[in-house]
């Protein structure tokens, strides 16, 4: 059986990746680019945004930084500074990441920030332009410690059926300990029981529509 992470085409011709040791992709299969678009820019951030100058957002996995190229293109679009702070315990390799087709989605501009989002450095701010600023942490979420408040999570791990210790109550407890009041967390998961765990967490949470190919995603908002 291979082991090695191969590049895949999406329904909406979009790559994503599939890892045969999880046998899990990385994004959905109905489309890539949709789905990120769907559940972590219109559910997550067009939901908060209110014409506020700064917007925190915290990102759980990284992996191919597709979500955020998308949030620096709203950023740019919406001129709000945006600090983004993403975790990824196994970072890609440049290679696998030129691979990907994303760049024939976005105009110039955006397709050599792409490149900056990947060849940034790690832990430490890095200011993509003047309306996103990047800080890439080698780290897992419950190693992770700050003492900054986010507006929006972006909650990215594998699903719970191929890496359940990320959707435990304790696991979620630390994705939501740093969010504001009011701060919200959005995921493509819709499991009874991680909507259940957050809600204990403190979180209001409502089901919303999905991408396609998925009815139902969750959002929850610190109270």
């Amino acid at each position: 059986m291979k082991d090695k992470i191969e590049v895949i085409t999406t329904g909406d011709g979009s790559s994503s990746l599939y890892n045969p040791q999880l046998d899990e992709t990385y994004h959905s299969s109905h489309g890539a680019i949709t789905e990120s678009r769907h559940v972590f820019i219109q559910e997550g951030l067009d939901f908060i945004y209110s014409g506020q100058e700064e917007i925190n957002i915290l990102e759980v996995g990284f992996g191919t930084g597709l979500n955020a190229i998308l949030t620096l293109e709203k950023a740019e679009t919406i001129k709000t500074k945006i600090n983004y702070v993403t975790l990824e315990l196994y970072p890609l390799e440049m290679k696998l990441i030129d691979e990907l087709n994303y760049k024939s989605y976005f105009p110039k501009t955006l397709q050599e920030k792409y490149e900056v989002l990947h060849k940034a450095d790690w832990a430490k701010a890095v200011e993509v332009t003047p309306n996103f600023t990047l800080t890439k942490l080698e780290t897992s979420l419950e190693n992770y410690e700050t003492d900054q408040l986010f507006d929006l999570v972006y909650f990215d791990a594998f699903g719970p059926r191929k890496q359940p210790e990320m959707w435990t109550a304790d696991f979620l407890a630390q994705a939501t300990k740093p969010m504001k009041k009011g701060g919200t967390l959005v995921t493509y998961c819709a499991m009874g029981q991680f909507r259940r765990d957050l809600k204990s967490l403190g979180l209001a949470v409502e089901k919303v529509p999905g991408p396609p190919g998925k009815r139902e995603m969750t959002r929850g908002v610190k109270v």
